[in-house]
């Protein structure tokens, strides 16, 4: 199997691995893109949707939408269908209330790697939101 290392900035510390769940355009703020209640991602243009973020190492590019973002994933955490962790591309002001407010380990800006395009969903990631290095076990 082969295993890819990238780094990023650590944002949230903490130890998270579990299977990637990418989504290249993010996931939408806006209400009944992500299920508060069931974690499911509903948003019918992200090639995630029907997916729940449970337990996933959530990667994405950015926050995407209203500022709604970080409060439908922090119903999402409250009802226990949260994402073990979170990997993007760059983080926003909207990303990161959504960041704090989960107290996740988390892994932002990266530099020489664009995550989105580097994991595979599916691909089984181990992220260390102290030293912002990731990890990655490539699925065959």
């Amino acid at each position: 199997m082969e295993k890819i290392v990238i780094r990023g900035r650590g944002a949230i510390p903490g130890i998270a691995e579990g299977a990637a769940l990418v989504c290249p355009d993010s996931i939408a703020g806006n209400s009944g893109a992500l299920g508060d209640l069931d974690g499911v991602i509903h948003e019918k243009s992200n090639p995630c949707c029907g997916r729940s973020i449970r337990d996933a190492i959530l990667v994405i590019p950015c926050a995407k939408g209203s500022n709604g973002f970080s409060a439908h994933f922090k119903c999402a955490f409250l009802k226990g269908v949260r994402p073990a962790g979170w990997v993007s591309t760059k983080v926003d002001g909207r990303l990161g209330v959504a960041l704090a407010s989960l107290n996740l380990p988390a892994v932002v800006d990266f530099e020489d790697a664009d995550p989105v395009k580097v994991i595979e969903t599916g691909d089984w990631v181990k992220i260390d939101g102290t030293t912002g290095i990731v990890e990655i076990s490539k699925t065959e």
